[in-house]
């Protein structure tokens, strides 16, 4: 939405606000900010490793210890792509745990820091997963939630998380299947 893009006054200059996000270098996080850097927005696209464009910043690793300060400076809406996805070959002992860690405790973590940061809109990126894995007519928003595999449980456990931290702050919070 075009709000999300409105100049705001601060200390008697023009401030535009930005957009953060997260998994810049991934499928969807990819596509969205070449979209996004079409259309003129300001931007900030969160990625692993070292800054490869002016536009993007280094977070390292999504966990519940990552710092995101520099990455949500000026932003006013956050779009969380990111996520441990689906592994083939896991030799982790709980892989659970590890799709824990990063997709409900690391998102978990960005979310109470953009709150913090005064960011307005948090928009995550979760999984029709979530819904089930199979259905003979198209998923809606009212189907009761039957995720169906490791990664579809550690998204639904994010909505949920997400929707509390929202009852608890200002931060609106979009969730996408």
């Amino acid at each position: 939405a075009e709000e999300n893009y409105k100049s705001i006054s601060r200390g008697g200059g023009k401030l535009n606000m930005g957009i953060l996000v997260t998994g810049a270098n991934g499928f969807v996080g990819g596509a969205l900010c070449v979209r996004l850097k079409a259309e003129g927005r300001n931007l900030r696209c969160a990625i692993r490793t070292p800054a490869q464009s002016e536009d993007s910043v280094p977070v390292g690793e999504i966990g519940p210890g990552t710092q995101w300060g520099e990455a949500l400076h000026e932003v006013d809406s956050v779009i969380h792509t990111a996520a441990r996805a689906h592994t083939t070959k896991d030799e982790v002992p709980d892989p659970l745990a590890e799709y824990r860690k990063v997709n409900v405790e690391g998102t978990l973590n960005l979310a109470r820091q953009a709150a913090q940061a005064g960011v307005k809109r948090f928009i995550f990126i979760s999984s029709i997963g979530v819904n089930g894995n199979q259905s003979t007519t198209p998923f809606t928003a009212q189907d009761t939630p039957a995720p169906h595999d490791l990664y579809a449980i550690s998204k639904y456990e994010a909505e949920q998380a997400l929707q509390q931290l929202a009852e608890e702050t200002a931060m609106e919070v979009v969730i996408i299947r």
